[in-house]
């Protein structure tokens, strides 16, 4: 575990040894849906780009009020904290925001290799897979052309071998979470999860597999409120430590950056690019590529009967449109089913006794014998 915490602590230093270590470029990426596989076959680091907590003077400049995320991200490569990377890619699988930080961000860094890749936004039409592995294919050739290195399907193979691997080990994690007493606590598992979108997928899945015969042989914590996490993706585990600070634990998310970015895997095949593709359309999605189907809130009721929850966080990053507009169907479901929720906004910062008295009226509330009242809800007001 330490590893994989200093890792999540110490994201820059991590890549720039890695880069000095190998040799190797180093290519970050804004959200889940960068099929990460591609780069690693040739050679390349994919890092994510995850937002810090620190006093931002240069945003503004660029772009007005946004999401936090993107500001900082912003902010961060503005300072010179991503200057080791040699590469940034954005897909269109998350929000405008995101898409607004990678121009400003290229528009300043001219020097790194930059590419925008397409991604479906209705995942399950008939034409989806035709027009991602389309996609694929132009970012194979973009990549190679970059790092002057074909990617061979034996690569391919190796690439999406070692990437299957750490997605089962990191479910095997959410699996001993759904423990009546599990020995792990929702931020230690988060930080895995952070550690996972930085680390050497190769370096990484020996430490996972010594890692999970520990926590099997870890004496579990006491009883605490069992709860999950729904809605904009995070960048740290302060909200999970606010709440074990109060008696809970968070069991379960439904987050992009943490259950959806592992929940399933490539099924190897002849063609390559179109395996990787059916994946990425198959996976759990977040609301701008669950628009059509609404999907998603079905899913999120499943995790929460799979994980005996005793209640539900849904979290929402302040200016995130597309949570905000899919917060309905959401709320809808849980109020159908009897489900516990609270909802709340949070920025770049948590104010932990606003929210750290919230969540302690919302879990005295889930207490044993007061859970699952009819038609109960917390209000959704803020």
């Amino acid at each position: 575990m330490a590893s994989f915490r200093e890792c999540a602590a110490g994201r820059h230093r991590y890549a720039e040894e890695w880069k000095a270590r190998t040799g190797g470029k180093v290519l970050g990426y804004f959200d889940t849906y960068f099929p990460e596989e591609l780069a690693y076959a040739a050679g390349v680091l994919p890092v994510r780009i995850l937002a810090e907590h620190e006093p931002d003077i240069l945003s503004d400049k660029w772009i007005y009020a946004s999401c936090y995320p993107a500001k900082d991200m912003i902010n961060q490569f503005l300072k010179g904290r991503y200057d080791y990377l040699d590469g940034l890619i954005t897909s269109e699988g998350y929000c405008q925001w995101m898409f607004h930080a990678y121009e400003v961000i290229t528009n300043n860094k001219p020097e790194l290799f930059s590419h925008y890749m397409f991604f479906p936004d209705y995942t399950e039409a008939s034409s989806a897979k035709i027009a991602l592995h389309s996609e694929l294919e132009v970012l194979k050739g973009r990549i190679e052309q970059w790092t002057g290195k074909g990617i061979t399907d034996e690569a391919l193979d190796n690439a999406i071998e070692v990437y299957n691997t750490n997605r089962r080990l990191l479910r095997k994690i959410y699996e001993l979470r759904r423990a009546d007493r599990p020995a792990i606590l929702g931020a230690e598992a988060m930080q895995v999860m952070l550690a996972s979108q930085i680390m050497d997928k190769a370096e990484m899945n020996p430490l996972l597999a010594q890692y999970i015969e520990e926590l099997e042989d870890r004496a579990p914590y006491e009883d605490r409120i069992r709860l999950m996490l729904v809605g904009s993706e995070t960048h740290d585990t302060r909200l999970e430590e606010l709440v074990e600070s109060l008696g809970g634990n968070v069991v379960v998310d439904e987050l992009d950056n943490g259950t959806s970015y592992c929940w399933n895997e490539v099924i190897p095949q002849k063609d390559r690019l179109l395996a990787i593709a059916l994946r990425y359309l198959g996976r759990p999605h977040n609301p701008i590529k669950d628009c059509n189907w609404l999907r998603r809130p079905q899913h999120i009721f499943e995790l929460f009967e799979d994980f005996t929850v005793d209640g539900v966080l849904v979290v929402k990053q302040i200016y995130c449109a597309p949570h905000g507009t899919d917060n309905y169907a959401v709320w809808k479901i849980l109020r159908e089913r009897n489900v516990p929720f609270h909802f709340f906004e949070r920025d770049g910062s948590i104010p932990v006794d606003e929210t750290g008295l919230r969540l302690e009226a919302f879990m005295n509330m889930l207490r044993p014998g007061l859970t699952r009242l009819a038609g109960w809800h917390t209000p959704l007001s803020i």
